[in-house]
């Protein structure tokens, strides 16, 4: 973390000119927030945020496309060589009325009034590459080096301001894997009735990168030591604490995938059906929500080590084989976490399953040797309630012994079920 990794970095070629192009006008211009940071840790930067003295209608003026995305909060998008570059006009801002946004926007001739806008330090830093400057009002530079999240001046003003920057502290202290300045830290309980005021969607989107972060135990952790897990998550909140430590621990154990890793949080906590309902009610999509709650429901496979092969098919089939590798996941974390000693006979289901999968054995109706149409014909009679009925006694039958799904050994059953019915 020096100013040489500033100096060497690979800044794109149009980012670059249109740099050069505003200083040529005179203006001030810089590289800020979250590029600066990456930068400054040896990590290439996702995007580049250029910030300039120049008005929005200067920007405009200084080249032949520009695109007026954001211009009334001061950002218009550059074209230049067919790549699109914003640039926001240096700002200060008036009341948050509404705990999310600013009640008005002013604009600044002055990098620092930018700056002092923003959430932390290690995002209120500035770089000019063409004139080799960096701007650090606040410290984050020394921040960087010390790893730790800090608010820019005041963190109950940045936290009343936007109820969104308590979860976004603890978001970069688990993905970072720093540590939460404490002044920092203990303005997050007596600012969470603005938290409260943030729509799910945004919190959903922070959650999601604390929960796929490589220490997403420890941001699990600070999320109940805060009290925003309590907010947003509160059947969390109220299992007991040995329940939730092996919960964020099986959540830390489980691949980055975000179905898997929600689903190892929620697994020991709450039943499939109110997984689902948590994750719905966190704006995640109903595709996503559906598969959390079968993952939930069917995780506890250690008490399904001695099931016969019938009783592990019906699993596949209620699960699909396209989530077994999923539900294997859950499962695995769950047991390393919570009873380790149980792994291994785990692991041997997980292979008897794996096995029974790739035999690809019938498992739903379509795939039964008999269409409707044929069980139909067989029994004599036309669409009827009767026809389901007969489509499950054959399903419930091959799932028990796939080697029955032969077209005449599937009549010969429809028949003796018929006998039986007295149809």
């Amino acid at each position: 973390m020096t100013f040489e990794s500033l100096h060497r970095a690979d800044i794109p070629r149009p980012i670059l000119d249109v740099l050069q192009r505003l200083r040529e006008l005179g203006f001030a211009v810089f590289l800020v927030g979250g590029c600066v940071r990456d930068i400054l840790r040896g990590v290439a930067p996702k995007d580049f945020d250029v910030a300039s003295s120049a008005l929005p209608q200067e920007v405009q003026g200084a080249f032949k496309k520009v695109i007026p995305t954001g211009i009334q909060h001061g950002t218009v998008t550059v074209v230049i060589g067919g790549n699109h570059v914003e640039v926001t006009t240096f700002r200060s801002e008036g009341d948050y009325l509404d705990g999310r946004r600013p009640s008005s926007v002013t604009f600044e001739r002055d990098i620092t009034q930018d700056l002092s806008r923003r959430d932390f330090t290690i995002n209120a830093m500035a770089y000019d590459p063409l004139g080799r400057e960096l701007v650090d009002p606040f410290g984050g530079m020394t921040d960087l080096h010390a790893r730790l999240i800090r608010c820019v001046r005041s963190p109950i003003e940045r936290f009343s301001e936007d109820g969104l920057r308590p979860l976004r502290a603890v978001r970069f202290a688990a993905v970072l894997g720093f540590t939460l300045d404490p002044a920092t830290r203990d303005a997050i309980p007596p600012t969470l009735p603005v938290f409260r005021k943030v729509a799910l969607e945004r919190v959903r989107e922070e959650f999601v990168k604390l929960l796929l972060s490589p220490r997403a135990e420890l941001g699990l952790s600070l999320l109940v030591e805060t009290g925003l897990l309590e907010a947003f998550l509160p059947e969390l909140s109220s299992a007991g604490d040995e329940a939730a430590r092996m919960a964020r621990a099986a959540v830390q154990g489980a691949p980055a995938e975000v179905e898997i890793r929600l689903a190892a949080l929620l697994a020991d906590l709450v039943r499939g059906s109110q997984a689902r309902d948590i994750a719905l009610r966190l704006k995640f999509p109903t595709k996503v929500a559906d598969t959390v709650g079968l993952l939930v429901e069917h995780a506890a496979l250690e008490e399904r080590t001695e099931q016969a092969e019938p009783a592990l098919r019906r699993l596949l089939a209620q699960v699909g084989p396209a989530l077994l590798e999923p539900l294997l996941a859950v499962a695995r974390s769950r047991v390393e976490a919570r009873q380790p000693e149980r792994l291994p006979s785990v692991l041997r289901l997980q292979e008897r399953l794996r096995t029974l999968a790739a035999a690809k054995p019938p498992l739903t109706s379509k795939e039964l040797a008999l269409t409707g149409k044929d069980i139909m014909a067989a029994l004599g009679i036309g669409p009827s309630p009767q026809v389901g009925e007969a489509t499950r006694f054959l399903l419930e039958a091959v799932l028990d012994d796939p080697a029955l799904n032969e077209s005449e050994r599937l009549k010969d059953l429809l028949r003796i079920w018929q006998a039986g019915k007295g149809v």
